[in-house]
């Protein structure tokens, strides 16, 4: 018997010991349940900051408009990544957002890149880099932008040379004297220059005061015209081409977006377009001593692969092309009977 009672005694030991433990498992797992939901939590909004330092990247590209210029800009930027390193698919994901041409969506977009904590944002067009540089305050998220021809007016740095804050990228300001002494080659009796702008635009009126300043040194009167929406471009083009010789095209994305409206009218009253990059030249602008925006693109994706590696954006200077090169559109050309200067016939690129 007492052999007995003292084996119940030590089954019961047994039991109890056996509850203990298991009911410290029981604790255990679910403490280690609440760290993970809570770490998948934390995870959720520094996911970005999580994935570079496992070695892969998410970005946004925040574009204003889509016309050929601006998607050749977005084209090269992502070729200029890939060239460092940093493969969309592969160690990099990329949100496109495109705020067709409305700055109120731009400014949400750039939020909600913001709000992601994405590694880095890419923002084409001045309207989008300043919606992200606003949104980008107060946070490490660096601003890369393009297609900005006065980063300075815009406010986006302090500088070219030291922009001062996370905020860096590449100008598109235009050659405007070479592009002046191209017409003027071209066209030796024309007397006035037709430019039309969106009054909103800061680096528009930047360029416009840099061609009324250079004008006269070519002997060229500037007839300017400004507009505030595409819905007025119709009628101010009406005004404007009976007033000039020709029409030199800026980069003004709401001007741009209606390019098709500006080339009709004015060929319908044989008046020749210049554009300021390929890309207006191959839409059936004439001439242009303009910028290759997929060259000027992959420029600022590499420029975003520095900042990715580590470089600070606010020490790297500003990439500004110094100069355009001249491209002509043949079947344009002799529709107005322009030919290309002796000057110019060692170094012109021909564009279909």
């Amino acid at each position: 018997m007492k052999k007995s009672s003292s084996l119940l005694k030590l089954a019961l030991c047994t039991a109890i010991i056996a509850s203990m433990l298991g009911g410290c498992g029981n604790s255990s797992k679910t403490e280690t349940t609440a760290t993970a939901e809570s770490a998948s939590e934390s995870n959720g909004e520094t996911s970005s900051k999580a994935d570079s330092a496992a070695g892969s990247y998410t970005i946004g590209i925040s574009q204003l408009a889509e016309h050929g210029s601006l998607d050749n800009c977005r084209e090269g930027f992502i070729k200029g990544l890939a060239e460092e390193g940093f493969i969309e698919g592969e160690n990099l994901t990329i949100d496109y957002q495109n705020a067709q041409g409305d700055t109120a969506n731009a400014s949400v977009i750039a939020q909600n890149f913001v709000s992601k904590k994405y590694n880095l944002v890419c923002a084409i067009a001045t309207p989008s880099a300043m919606a992200c540089y606003n949104a980008a305050q107060g946070t490490d998220i660096p601003t890369i932008f393009t297609a900005v021809s006065d980063p300075v007016a815009a406010e986006l740095v302090e500088s070219l040379e030291t922009p001062g804050s996370n905020c860096t990228g590449t100008s598109d300001a235009l050659p405007v004297e070479d592009q002046l002494k191209m017409i003027r080659a071209m066209m030796p009796e024309a007397k006035t220059i037709g430019i039309m702008y969106t009054t909103s635009e800061v680096n528009s009126i930047s360029t416009l005061e840099t061609y009324k300043e250079l004008a006269p040194k070519y002997d060229f009167e500037i007839v300017e015209s400004g507009v505030s929406s595409s819905s007025d471009i119709p009628i101010a083009l009406d005004a404007l081409i009976t007033k000039v010789d020709c029409i030199s095209n800026m980069t003004d994305n709401n001007v741009v977006n209606n390019l098709d409206t500006v080339l009709a009218k004015a060929t319908e009253a044989g008046i020749p377009v210049f554009g300021s990059e390929v890309e207006q030249i191959v839409n059936g602008c004439a001439a242009s001593m303009g910028l290759d925006y997929v060259e000027l693109g992959r420029q600022t994706g590499k420029m975003a692969a520095a900042v990715l590696k580590g470089e600070d954006a606010a020490t790297m200077p500003v990439q500004v092309i110094s100069s355009g090169s001249l491209y002509v559109n043949s079947e344009v050309m002799s529709q107005f009977n322009l030919t290309i200067p002796d000057e110019y016939k060692d170094t012109y690129t021909e564009v279909e």
